[in-house]
């Protein structure tokens, strides 16, 4: 199964952007493809396509709706209100959890670039067969070329580590924030830290069970309307719990407290693109080292 995370509003792009059509929305390189539909594209060929979910704000429904025609009505599911990864997690699993409770899973945000699909493809299989007889969290971390400022990161722990599908994996020390200058060149220097993809893989079984060790108010609330999922009633259900639930990520909420969390040091041409900056460094420049296409849009979108 694939979990699409797509309820992000990419305000760091404006003016391109606007609250009714965010970032994953928008074909930023001229391909007549979105964002959404890219990271759609690329699971499908490794998901049954019945067995994608996106999760989304309300007010993005239309917008899904109209770039994924193909999704099921069922595997649309509509947050109303924006309260991070953990929530909206907790929300497509215990979902999920009901139509198949030994469901191995592929988490991954709707707005990221990656150039190398089939070995990102790759070693996602590897993750998913090694979760669907393991009850570990794994999740992907890219090896950085620069003291990037603009993505979060993960430490390692060199000295607990294994080896999935030719991929050195290993275990999780810290999940840190966007880092100043002077402390990304820290991070890049010193070996230790990977760039935090925000993708993960699990098993439904093995991700509830530490959402409830964790961040048992959300288990609970989540978990107690699983008689109405798939039902009428699901949305009314879905609103109230969004009305009381706190906002957390799960890299905070769940995998850094955790035991069990795990990371793949990867590089496949990943980019998260969360910034102007990030998608310069992606472009074509010219001889003055401008990105025109990029003024381009910035100047048509004001």
């Amino acid at each position: 199964y694939c979990i699409i995370m797509a309820g992000g509003v990419g305000s760091r792009f404006w003016p391109v952007r606007r609250n009714s059509k965010p970032k994953q929305f928008l074909d930023f390189f001229g391909t007549g493809i979105s964002f959404l539909q890219q990271t759609y594209n690329r699971f499908v060929k490794i998901v049954p396509p019945e067995n994608i979910l996106v999760v989304t704000s309300e007010q993005y429904k239309e917008l899904v709706q109209e770039q994924l025609p193909d999704m099921l009505p069922d595997n649309i599911l509509l947050e109303p209100h924006r309260r991070n990864t953990a929530p909206c997690i907790a929300y497509a699993t215990y979902k999920l959890q009901k139509k198949n409770p030994n469901a191995t899973v592929v988490v991954a945000p709707s707005d990221h670039l990656i150039l190398n699909e089939d070995i990102f493809l790759g070693t996602i299989d590897s993750a998913l067969d090694y979760a669907q007889d393991h009850d570990e969290l794994l999740t992907l971390g890219i090896r950085p070329t620069r003291p990037e400022t603009g993505y979060g990161y993960i430490q390692v722990n060199k000295d607990k580590t294994m080896e999935i599908g030719g991929t050195n994996v290993y275990s999780v020390k810290t999940f840190t924030e966007k880092p100043n200058a002077e402390l990304a060149k820290v991070f890049m220097d010193s070996g230790e830290f990977l760039w935090n993809s925000g993708i993960f893989v699990w098993n439904v079984k093995a991700i509830s069970h530490e959402v409830k060790a964790y961040l048992p108010d959300i288990a609970n609330q989540f978990k107690g309307i699983v008689p109405y999922y798939y039902t009428p009633k699901e949305a009314e259900y879905i609103k109230g719990i969004y009305e009381e639930c706190n906002g957390i990520s799960i890299d905070y909420g769940v995998m850094e407290k955790t035991s069990r969390s795990w990371v793949f040091e990867t590089s496949f041409g990943w980019s998260d693109v969360g910034t102007w900056t990030a998608l310069y460094h992606l472009g074509e420049k010219d001889e003055c080292e401008n990105d025109i296409m990029l003024v381009i849009k910035a100047l048509e979108a004001y």
